[in-house]
């Protein structure tokens, strides 16, 4: 495959969704298919359900829509594929450039808050590409949820170019553009509702399942098998199964029920909407369900303790991915919350050796 000269000064292939070249003054620079391929549609699914997303990025640096000449539009964003992805396919029938920031495949509104799609990084790919050589203008359009981490008159300051925050969702960038360059209320509005929440939750689920649950699985199985004689294959199933459903409960509560319920469960704070949802599930479980536990008062307790501290903890690992709160609040959660949830834990620990000395006639 040919190899060009691009204007992130790297020689590489051309990228799948490329459809030729457009000279500038410094160089070659790729052009984008506004049109998805089986390709583009799997990554997205991909990217949604696993930690496939931590490589899904395309290579900075700038990028054309079109056949866009030095008097056209420079939309700024990230280069998590799926970001770009998206804008390419709203730029469609548009003539403009797109210059992509290195934001170590995050999206905008989390690089946002990391600072890599930020003030110092947005001034290096502009100097990279030495974008006043290809446009004629001092103007550059970035996503409004990237706000939070360029300081516009900074930008201006050692570059020249005026930034601009164009709408919240890429797919209003047309109707920006026709508008004159306004917004309205629509276009700025942040909106996350269920069926986006929902969206994101295999990402949460997935690592939770795969990271979490065998731990606790093989945890509880080597506990209730633990016996004088030595570790019991079917005391450790038949006593531990109760254990291990909550579990899965728990982490189904944590990842998948809070974040699509978000908005609709009490408090502002995610670990305090986790445990909520998590004591309550508890509650259905052990009340409304054929569990042993539920018998045992010290293993019941345990349930009450561990559990919703578990699903509270999964739960505020969703702050990442939400607009519902900033840095800051995220912060003060982790700060409050880790002691709380290594003393539930400890606590927890504590109880059920004091359950297997009774099971074992010691106490």
């Amino acid at each position: 495959m040919q190899t060009i000269q691009t204007l992130n000064f790297v020689k590489k292939s051309a990228p799948p969704f490329s459809i030729g070249t457009i000279s500038t003054p410094q160089g070659s620079v790729y052009k984008v298919s506004s049109d998805w391929t089986r390709a583009d549609y799997w990554g997205m699914i991909k990217s949604r359900s696993s930690a496939f997303r931590m490589n899904y990025s395309v290579s900075p640096g700038l990028y054309a829509a079109g056949d866009p000449t030095r008097e056209s539009d420079v939309f700024v964003t990230a280069n998590y594929k799926l970001t770009f992805d998206t804008v390419r396919r709203e730029l469609k029938g548009m003539n403009a450039w797109v210059l992509v920031l290195d934001t170590k495949s995050i999206n905008v509104w989390c690089a946002a808050g990391k600072g890599t799609f930020g003030t110092d990084e947005l001034i290096n790919r502009i100097s990279l590409v030495k974008l006043d050589t290809v446009v004629s203008h001092k103007r550059i359009i970035l996503p409004q949820l990237g706000a939070v981490g360029v300081n516009a008159s900074a930008v201006r300051k050692k570059t020249g170019f005026r930034v601009s925050f164009g709408p919240v969702q890429a797919r209003d960038i047309p109707s920006y553009v026709a508008a004159g360059y306004k917004k309205t209320k629509e276009m700025s509005a942040i909106t996350f509702p269920m069926l986006d929440r929902l969206i994101l939750t295999p990402m949460e689920l997935s690592p939770a399942m795969k990271k979490h649950f065998p731990w606790i699985a093989a945890g509880i199985l080597l506990l209730f098998g633990l016996q004088p004689s030595g570790i019991l294959f079917r005391e450790a199933w038949s006593n531990g199964l109760p254990f291990i459903l909550l579990a899965l409960i728990t982490i189904f509560a944590g990842a998948l029920v809070t974040p699509t319920l978000l908005p609709y469960v009490p408090f502002r704070s995610f670990a305090i909407k986790g445990w909520i949802v998590g004591a309550l599930s508890i509650y259905i479980a052990t009340r409304y369900v054929e569990l042993s536990l539920a018998r045992d008062r010290v293993l019941l307790i345990v349930s009450y303790l561990l559990f919703p501290a578990l699903s509270s903890y999964i739960a505020l690992q969703f702050t990442g991915a939400t607009t519902f709160t900033g840095m800051s609040g995220v912060k003060k959660e982790l700060k409050i919350g880790i002691p709380i949830y290594i003393g539930a834990a400890s606590v927890s620990l504590i109880l059920l050796i004091v359950f297997k000395l009774k099971e074992w006639r010691l106490v």
